[in-house]
């Protein structure tokens, strides 16, 4: 058995030798492929288009939302339909702002927005047509090849167009968009958007979170805010109404200024005036504490958004070094011809032509 051992350990050094022999006889195959493969590492780093990643990271505070001990208890109560009170149940919370930033709509408004670069200004979704390759491919197609959009108020689209718009968006939807909560216990939101145009990318995460945020704002604060405008519509009816009331007494008195003390109905018209003027006088006190406790409450509904990180220029982005796409070429291209030579080998050998 120990001799069988030594021999097959001996059969197994010579064949390395064997095999290191032969790879040595074909040093101009390897060296070419080593070659080739340097060359396809830098022609893939030079052609390929790198993706741009443009990052936005906000922080969302409800303002209704619960605090300390209580506020959890109140969460957990209300999974199992129990409400004690102090939970926000704002329309936004949860992963529901995640899915906003992915609606169609604001996905649809974001892209038929305006970017400058350098000067020059435009929209994104004429940009996004450019660098996707969809200019390419309607060349040929006589209802696309020449597709234009505008925006502006009162602009409408075609059926056409607005099937272009739908497909654009599913397709940013999809492969350009990412929208995540890093920290589910934490109500920090980051907003990615990857695309092989850097002005691109950086422009449509800026206007795509600013659409979001005030669509947010607006929407959460909508009823406080029709509120303070009925309130102050009021207030302002009632002011009016007040100072003419005060205008009337002031000349009713005027009209009569040396009055009959033996004739009371004269004093009627001054008296009515002077009642009016209190009774809108007293209206009028108790519309302005209305509409200062409703200037609190809107206040007080108003969210809370913190921009933490933003995308800056030069954007991340997945390019490879030139140094580092050359070897792994090289490297990648000589490890595939020496397991080809080694498998030629190994089939010559066992149909015995080798």
């Amino acid at each position: 058995m120990e001799k069988n051992e030594e021999l097959s350990l001996k059969d197994f050094i010579l064949g390395i030798g064997a095999w290191l022999g032969y790879l040595k006889t074909k040093w101009v195959v390897i060296t070419i492929a080593g070659i080739a493969g340097a060359l396809a590492g830098y022609g893939y780093v030079t052609f390929k288009k790198p993706l741009y990643f443009a990052e936005s990271t906000f922080v969302l505070e409800e303002s209704g939302s619960p605090s300390g001990g209580l506020g959890q208890y109140a969460g957990l109560a209300s999974m199992v339909g129990i409400d004690i009170g102090g939970s926000g149940n704002g329309i936004f919370q949860g992963d529901n702002i995640i899915e906003l930033y992915r609606s169609k709509t604001m996905l649809r408004k974001t892209l038929l927005s305006t970017y400058e670069d350098n000067g020059h200004s435009g929209i994104l979704i004429d940009r996004f047509m450019d660098f996707s390759g969809y200019r390419k491919k309607w060349a040929e197609k006589p209802l696309l090849k020449d597709i234009s959009f505008k925006t502006g108020p009162g602009v409408t689209y075609t059926r056409l167009q607005d099937s272009v718009i739908n497909e654009f968006v599913k397709d940013i939807e999809k492969d350009n968009l990412k929208v995540t909560k890093p920290d589910k216990k934490l109500s920090i939101i980051k907003v990615e958007v990857q695309a092989k145009d850097e002005v691109f990318a950086k422009t449509f995460n800026d206007n795509l979170v600013n659409n979001v945020n005030e669509f947010y704002v607006l929407t959460r604060t909508k009823k406080s805010v029709d509120n303070l405008m009925i309130l102050k519509h009021q207030t302002d009816s009632v002011r009016n109404v007040l100072n003419n009331a005060i205008s009337e007494s002031a000349q009713t008195q005027d009209a009569t200024p040396n009055l009959n003390p033996t004739r009371l109905i004269l004093r009627a018209p001054a008296q009515r005036s002077q009642f009016n003027a209190e009774a809108n006088k007293a209206v009028l006190a108790e519309l302005i504490k209305n509409l200062e406790l409703s200037n609190i409450s809107m206040r007080k509904d108003m969210p809370l958004i913190k921009i933490v990180d933003q995308p800056i220029y030069p954007l991340e982005n997945n390019k490879v070094k030139v140094p580092v796409a050359i070897i792994f070429g090289c490297f990648i291209a000589l490890i595939l011809t020496v397991g080809l030579l080694s498998l030629l080998r190994f089939y010559n050998r066992i149909m015995g032509t080798a």
